[in-house]
């Protein structure tokens, strides 16, 4: 169901992008605003970022097969690098013509731009909200990268509108201000590459960083029978699952067959009382 709920808020995110891009663009351009302009060229790589974790996400929900034992899950941080990828194109887009604008004299943006610019702030931190929740529901860094472009484009809004309203209120020759939101909004866009790219290397290096499932792990192994302990735990994240390998310690003086039947017992606990655990390997330790 992870998979299902991931598939269609992608959806959702490209149709709000797609809708978002026109009505900025048209907006920026009939209303004389590079700041809403260079929202809409976002929101337009944001079109073709989020049709790509659509793909991603697809193709990570794929089973395991004779060359992939482990699942696709893979493709997720993947994708989501080539997503960062074109945040920093947009980003560098919206600088370059942000800084042509400052140097060429030109007319103040219409007041009704404003109004417009109200309502594509609400309505992308509503789909962030959506999707930040969706991403965490499914464990998908995808859709979480998904989630913080649109995060990111509520932010640039936010400062095409203060560029906007310094350029009405103060008048004559404060014109660039619409410029110069642009450009801080690049900048922004920039920084968040980096919050969106960090997690998404870690978890293709396994990075160690989730103590409190280890934690976990641990906790609902102490009540399975025949468990006395356990050892080394090991967790990495492949896709929206976690790959689980568990040192468990049972009694020494057991037969292999009761050490292997005690495996098995703690195996099943452990997914089923545990969300988004895809295997389990265990080692039995004797005590």
């Amino acid at each position: 169901m992870s998979y299902k709920s991931a598939i269609r808020t992608s959806l959702f995110s490209i149709a709000s992008n797609a809708l978002l891009a026109i009505i900025k663009t048209l907006s920026g351009y009939l209303g004389n605003s590079y700041a809403l302009v260079a929202d809409g060229i976002e929101s337009t790589t944001d079109v073709f970022s989020s049709f790509l974790v659509f793909l991603g996400i697809k193709y990570s929900a794929k089973p395991a097969d004779k060359n992939h034992p482990y699942g696709h899950g893979r493709v997720e941080p993947l994708i989501t690098f080539v997503v960062v990828g074109f945040l920093i194109i947009s980003a560098a887009t919206i600088a370059y013509y942000s800084i042509q604008n400052i140097t060429v004299p030109h007319a103040a943006p219409e007041p009704w731009t404003i109004i417009v610019l109200l309502l594509i702030i609400g309505w992308k931190e509503i789909s962030y909200r959506i999707v930040i929740r969706k991403s965490k529901q499914s464990k998908s860094s995808a859709l979480k990268a998904d989630a913080w472009h649109h995060r990111s484009d509520a932010i640039t809004s936010v400062a095409a509108l203060i560029g906007i309203s310094i350029a009405l209120i103060m008048g004559e020759g404060y014109e660039i201000a619409d410029d110069i939101a642009a450009l801080f909004a690049s900048g922004f866009i920039l920084y968040n590459c980096y919050l969106i790219f960090r997690p998404a290397l870690a978890e293709i290096m396994d990075e160690q960083l989730y103590d409190e499932l280890i934690d976990e792990i641990r906790a609902v192994s102490s009540s399975v029978e025949g468990v006395l302990g356990t050892e080394k735990c090991y967790v990495r994240k492949i896709g929206m699952q976690y790959q689980v390998d568990l040192h468990a310690i049972v009694d020494s003086k057991i037969s292999v067959k009761a050490g292997h039947e005690i495996s098995h017992r703690l195996k099943d606990k452990i997914v089923a009382e545990i969300p988004n655990i895809g295997n389990v390997h265990i080692h039995i330790e004797p005590s």
